[in-house]
């Protein structure tokens, strides 16, 4: 849950208006074919072919055919671009929660949906985060995880906050899954190949009177044995809800705390 912008323009920058469709762009001298939606198309067809730092206003030109130059008619700036490009991986929005879904239920879905949105499109997570979210698709995702609280008892700020902290746990669990198949791949192994080994090495080289704890968890054999690669980001979650779940009880009683 995170924007990009640029520079600011009647308060929010006009990277956003543009995704509001409240930048007034010129109308002098369109090129024929291009259109604001060709444009993004094509740098997100290059993001998710060569990742994010493949992205400029040349390349995504080159693309189309057309003249660098003809592109600043349609888009203003490489911020703006990436802005409109993140509102193409955050418009896979998930459904609303059945009725009579519970919170943890509904947040659990949600977490799900957005981990399953970065996983297809890992270039947003090389997207810089300049703010809050701000962009039609991105206070989308936001809305949907707030409404997953209702019931709750918990004011707007803290379910904002309860959202701020899981949404910034499934960004985090993507970008590591992510940083590792690049890894795994650059040798031409899996991430699975890769744990087992470092397991079987680290072994080799753990002191297990300076290291007692890891030593004994890397004597167990665990880290060789084939692995569930979501147990983590489930592990997580559940650990996460656990928390919200306390301040909820918490929050309801009445007792004091956060």
């Amino acid at each position: 849950m995170a924007d990009n912008g640029d520079g600011d323009t009647g308060g929010l920058p006009t990277s956003i208006e543009a995704a509001w469709g409240e930048r007034v762009r010129p109308s002098r001298g369109p090129r024929p074919g291009l259109s604001v939606s060709g444009i993004v198309g094509a740098a997100v067809g290059v993001a998710a072919g060569e990742g994010l730092g493949a992205v400029s206003m040349g390349r995504v030109a080159k693309e189309l055919g057309v003249s660098t130059m003809s592109l600043y008619r349609y888009v203003a700036s490489k911020e703006e671009l990436y802005v409109l490009m993140q509102e193409v991986a955050f418009g896979e929005l998930p459904g609303p929660p059945e009725p009579g879904t519970g919170w943890r239920e509904g947040l659990t879905e949600w977490a799900h949906e957005m981990r399953g949105m970065f996983r297809r499109n890992l270039w947003v997570l090389r997207v810089p985060i300049s703010g809050p979210p701000a962009t039609p698709n991105s206070v989308a995702w936001w809305d949907l995880g707030m409404a997953a609280l209702d019931g709750t008892g918990l004011d707007d700020g803290t379910r904002t906050s309860v959202v701020l902290l899981v949404s910034n746990f499934v960004r985090s669990d993507a970008t590591v899954m992510a940083d590792l198949e690049a890894g795994a791949a650059a040798r031409g192994a899996s991430p699975e190949d890769v744990t087992s080994g470092y397991g079987r090495a680290l072994r080799r080289l753990v002191d297990p009177v300076r290291y007692p704890s890891v030593a004994r968890l890397l004597e167990s054999g665990i880290m060789s044995e084939p692995d569930n690669p979501d147990y983590e980001f489930l592990f997580g979650l559940d650990c996460l809800l656990d928390g919200v779940d306390a301040l909820i009880r918490r929050r309801a009683s009445g007792a004091p705390g956060r």
